[in-house]
């Protein structure tokens, strides 16, 4: 998740982008260190959820995607 959202420039000055250009999952997954396969799993979930949707090859992001991260920063913040 933290990775589209890099891509998407999200937090930084500017308004973030909506959509990414057109990156493969094997891409994806050498940016995270991880397979491709795992990449294919997490986005599949991803679809799922409403967190992304695929327009012409591009990957689109929604709010919610920013929120589930936060949310996720601040629980492990008070562990």
């Amino acid at each position: 998740m933290r990775i589209l959202l890099l891509l998407a420039r999200y937090g930084a000055p500017g308004d973030p982008r909506k959509s990414l250009p057109k990156i493969s999952q094997r891409t994806l997954a050498e940016m995270i260190g991880t397979t491709r396969s795992r990449v294919n799993f997490f986005m599949k979930k991803f679809r799922k959820l409403s967190f992304i949707h695929y327009t012409n090859r591009k990957i689109h992001i929604d709010n919610a995607l920013l929120s589930v991260v936060l949310h996720d920063q601040l629980t492990l913040t008070r562990l």
